[in-house]
């Protein structure tokens, strides 16, 4: 029996598409990146044939006027019919066999279905190594009547709102820890053999397994306790894991029910990416060192690595096309899917979880998001999940993954550039940032034109500046440099406009909200883009004058860009708007124009009619800082493999930086000063996090507790919520915040630090108070004995005392930072914060 027909999800798409479009708040996910080359196809394969080408500093953040969002435990369904349904249960109570696990599976089904034949026809998936749960097809009237069950936490709609949000980071990284030099790449603690011990999950669109950046050169024998498998099939065999690769597997029931069947002219039912964001994110995170490679045209050539090179792979399909005129522009993700893999990835021995997946639409409460399910059942067994924060900023209030079993990753530049420099007739010179490889003919200059200028009739005013399609006149930017905006559309496809009407150059300006902050893009026609102060410039010389002109040089890289690292502003900001007693996102890491392997099944652009072939590709977005902490949790679990996930994620924050690599304060991408709603804890630091000196950890009952507080959600029914559970932020996390209803007197925050050096030890307190508020550690200094000893402290925060014109005055209404940090004189333990002033 196959199952029905199903109408299309719904997708909140508040804007357009994330990562293309930097300044824009889709999270479905889209890529664009350089320019052509020759084609790499491996032999045997030709299988791109088949491919249809079809916010501000944190003082003046916005007050927390957002209340905690109150869900209804069944999510609206569109119209009456059936819907794929999670129904989670929580976890699973004892060692039941799995046949035991999916027949109480089938009996709730029954108890709604009303006969066996029924009941197993409806299953999708039968979710039994971690969380216990399952999918299934089922009417809007079924799942209310199943989530009114004692033994069910929840039952929810698996809806399409979830989307996939390097030669120099990683030696960038290693110098801004003062390591190496930053042409020096042998700092990586990951050169160390045991982390070929460790074995990282990638949930994403798959891989392209003959990815140089996948070789098993010189690695040993897979890892004895690794349980996975390795699925056949299109164009993907068990041949096509080595060991690198250890396990592939790929999921789309749920989305099959959704789209009626999945269109294998542009997708493989495979493990194999059609895609190429699988390919980069698991690169980034675990690809082999490969030398000489660069992206199209020369550009950031050097050697490429992941952060953990030696670390094993297994692979997790989960993300595919979206249907229309140009499906893999998009891709979507179900949470049945994603918790299926989940559940897998945990059975099958994965030690990380890196997912850059995200959602759209408003944050759904703990127990009815599907990754925040999954990934607290894979912290129960100690596995650590670094997820992506989103692509939504500078806007406050848009950081996703928001719950704190999860690392949650903020974006930021490296040290690179990729310099194009422009002079204007009037003798100006602007430098523009592209990876598109050019030679204009004779070096000459090109007359300018304004996009809103060159418009055909009818095109709307608000958009006329932003070469959407088919809004340019043949007759206007024949020959000519072309000025567009950011805005609406993708960049890359603003540059077919131009190419399509005839114009010789696309020059792509920057939004104000984006400030200084250029991603690149490998464009159809020769282009770059500059700067919103840059951008303001050019329009201003083409108003003063009747003939405007402009001069383009080739572009070049160029290294030890200063300052760096910088916020980006596509980065999503906090408040968290579930939780704001949980800071979020936790951590930065580098996401701003990113090298890694790519699928030669998927051209750079995306777009309809680029045929060009790339095996490493360029891409932006925290997506590609996910996989960035995804590789500083191997390097840990590899050091230290009895360590409970929150001490891991404890270590990674409590070390990150808050400077940027000259000393001075890190920066957003418009040249304010960022602070925690921007980056967490601040910039993540590896080699750092090796020796954090003190943790915070935390137990799968501690987030329970949490939930509890926080949603009134018992996420296990085993472990019933108490009458009056600890407030939120007394969870033992890393970062302090208080912000449910302002500071207005005060508050006690109690912490506990667990010593992880070696011996005695001897810590005192550091506090650096947020304006407007007092704050007292006691006591100030902590003795341990030996390690593994637990010392509790307590934070108390008192607003000061209301004076005209005084700090509390000036604070009220809004978050103000500070920060606490333990030393001993070696380690410096720092949490950061945050304070909501009533």
């Amino acid at each position: 029996m196959s199952p029905p027909l199903l109408p299309h999800p719904i997708l909140r798409l508040g804007g357009s598409a994330a990562l293309p479009r930097l300044t824009d708040g889709r999270w479905r996910y889209i890529k664009q990146l350089e320019l052509p080359g020759p084609s790499n196809r491996t032999a045997g394969y030709d299988l791109r044939r088949k491919m249809v080408r079809g916010a501000q500093a944190l003082p003046s953040l916005l007050p927390l006027f957002l209340a905690l969002s109150s869900l209804s435990v069944v999510s609206a369904a569109s119209g009456k019919q059936d819907q794929v349904y999670i129904v989670y249960l929580g976890g699973h109570a004892g060692a039941k066999a799995e046949e035991a696990i999916l027949e109480d599976h089938h009996a709730l089904l029954r108890s709604v279905k009303g006969s066996e034949e029924a009941a197993r026809a409806s299953l999708l998936y039968s979710y039994k190594h971690t969380l216990n749960g399952f999918a299934a097809i089922l009417s809007r009237e079924e799942a209310t009547e199943l989530s009114e069950r004692s033994e069910v936490v929840s039952a929810f709609r698996s809806e399409g709102r979830w989307a996939p949000h390097t030669t120099r980071s990683w030696q960038f990284l290693g110098f801004e820890e003062g390591l190496k030099e930053p042409d020096d790449s042998d700092w990586l603690p990951s050169l160390d053999k045991s982390s070929a011990d460790v074995i990282v999950g990638v949930l994403d669109s798959g891989i392209w397994p003959e990815s140089k950046s996948f070789s098993d050169q010189g690695l040993g024998p897979v890892p004895a306790r690794w349980k996975g498998a390795c699925q056949d099939g299109e164009s993907f065999s068990s041949s096509s894991c080595n060991r690198k690769i250890i396990g592939a597997r790929y999921y789309l029931k749920a989305y099959e029910a959704h789209y009626s069947g999945l269109n294998t002219t542009y997708a493989f039912r495979s493990p194999r990416d059609h895609d190429g964001h699988g390919t980069h994110t698991a690169s980034t995170v675990a690809g082999r060192t490969v030398p000489g490679v660069s992206a199209l045209g020369g550009f950031a050539a050097g050697a490429a690595s992941g952060g953990a090179p030696l670390a094993r792979l297994a692979v997790y399909k989960v993300c595919w096309p979206i249907p229309g005129p140009n499906p893999n522009i998009e891709n979507t993700c179900f949470e049945a899917d994603m918790l299926a893999a989940m559940d897998d990835a945990v059975g099958d021995g994965v030690d990380v979880l890196s997912v850059s997946i995200g959602s759209t639409g408003a944050p759904l409460r703990f127990a009815d998001d599907g990754i925040a399910v999954g990934a607290l059942h894979a912290a129960r067994r100690g596995v650590v999940v670094s997820c992506s924060g989103g692509n939504s900023g500078p806007k406050p209030a848009t950081v996703s993954n928001l719950a704190p079993w999860m690392l949650t990753v903020g974006a930021s530049s490296i040290d690179r550039a990729f310099d194009s420099p422009i002079k204007l007739g009037n003798g100006v010179a602007i430098m523009g940032q592209t990876v598109t490889s050019y030679q204009l003919p004779g070096n000459k200059p090109y007359p300018l034109v304004y996009a809103a200028d060159a418009v055909v009739p009818g095109t709307p005013a608000n958009v006329s500046n932003q070469c959407l399609p088919n809004s340019l006149s043949p007759d206007k930017v024949r020959g000519k440099i072309v000025v567009c905006l950011r805005g609406s559309g993708l960049r890359v496809e603003k540059g077919l406009e131009v190419k399509r009407a005839g114009g010789a150059v696309i020059l792509l300006g920057n939004p104000p909200a984006s400030g200084s902050e250029v991603p690149v893009d490998s464009h159809v026609l020769p282009g770059t883009a500059v700067s919103a102060a840059d951008a303001r410039t050019i329009l201003a010389y083409i108003n003063s004058t009747s003939s405007p002109t402009a001069v383009l040089n080739p572009s070049t890289t160029v290294v030890d860009v200063r300052p760096s690292p910088v916020m980006a502003q596509f980065s999503s900001r906090g408040p968290n708007v579930l939780e704001p007693s949980i800071l979020k996102p936790d951590i930065t890491a580098p996401g701003l124009n990113i090298l890694a392997a790519w699928s030669e099944a998927s051209s750079p652009t995306k777009l309809d009619g680029d045929h060009r072939v790339v095996p490493y590709n360029i891409m932006s977005g925290t997506s590609m800082s996910c996989p960035h902490a995804s590789a500083a949790a191997v390097l840990l679990k590899a050091a230290h493999p009895d360590w409970s996930s929150a001490a891991i994620r404890s270590a990674i924050m409590t070390t990150a930086t808050t400077t940027n690599a000259e000393g001075g304060p890190l920066m957003n991408g418009d040249g304010t000063v960022a602070g925690p709603m921007d980056y967490g804890s601040g910039h993540i630091r590896p080699r750092h996090a090796l020796d954090p000196g003190l943790v915070y950890d935390a137990s799968y009952e501690d987030y329970l507790l949490f939930a509890c507080a926080s949603a009134g959600s018992q996420l296990d029914p085993s472990v019933p919520c108490p009458a009056r559970p600890p407030p939120p932020h007394q969870l033992n996390h890393p970062s302090v915040a208080v912000a449910v209803r302002g500071l207005n007197g005060s508050v006690t925050v109690r912490r506990t630090v667990t010593h992880v050096g070696s011996g005695a030890a001897r810590y005192a307190v550091a506090v650096a108070p947020p304006a407007g508020v007092a704050v007292e550690v006691s006591p100030r200094r902590l003795r341990f004995a030996r390690a593994g000893e637990r010392k509790a402290f307590r934070v108390r925060l008192e607003a000061e005392a209301e004076a005209s014109g005084g700090r509390r005055s000036a604070a009220r209404g809004r978050f103000v930072a500070g920060s606490f940090a333990w030393s001993d004189g070696v380690h410096v333990v720092r949490s950061p914060l945050v304070v909501l002033v009533a």
